[in-house]
């Protein structure tokens, strides 16, 4: 699961770049897709968006749409995958957001996950719930993203 590997070969197959918006797994999913030799020709880079504001000011979430539902929503997670696209200059965007535990947050249950991936010809967001200490929530959500892209 989760192979960083097999993506970045097939988006460099199509010439595609590709960039993440990240929250509740901190920088883990370009730190994975980086950690595959001749990532350079793929990956454009990565916005750490932890704190809400930041969703808005730096990735272009909509301030009413954070207000309104919070972080922790499949629409927010399109709009960071969308973002970061736009704002980093890449083909794909690939957003994770969530809440990690070990307590709830935001009205949700530790473990609740939104992963999304957005490409100028489509967007697609995925809800998880995780079972699992930090750790392996954090590292699911990183699966999870991949898979999904």
């Amino acid at each position: 699961m989760g192979d960083a590997r097999t993506l970045l070969d097939e988006l460099r197959g199509r010439g595609l770049s590709v960039a993440t918006a990240e929250s509740l797994t901190g920088g883990l999913v370009c730190a994975r897709l980086v950690s595959v030799p001749g990532a350079s020709d793929v990956v454009r880079g990565s916005v750490v968006a932890y704190a809400t504001d930041l969703k808005a000011s730096v990735l272009g979430v909509d301030a009413d749409l954070l207000a309104a539902r919070g972080p922790v929503d499949a629409d927010v997670a399109l709009a960071m995958a969308r973002g970061v696209r736009i704002r980093l200059g890449a083909d794909v965007g690939l957003a994770t957001t969530g809440v990690a535990g070990p307590g709830p947050a935001d009205g949700h249950a530790a473990g609740t996950v939104l992963v999304a991936v957005s490409t100028p010809w489509a967007d697609e967001s995925l809800e998880l719930h995780v079972h699992g200490d930090r750790s392996a929530v954090r590292e699911a959500s990183v699966d999870a993203v991949i898979d999904l892209a």
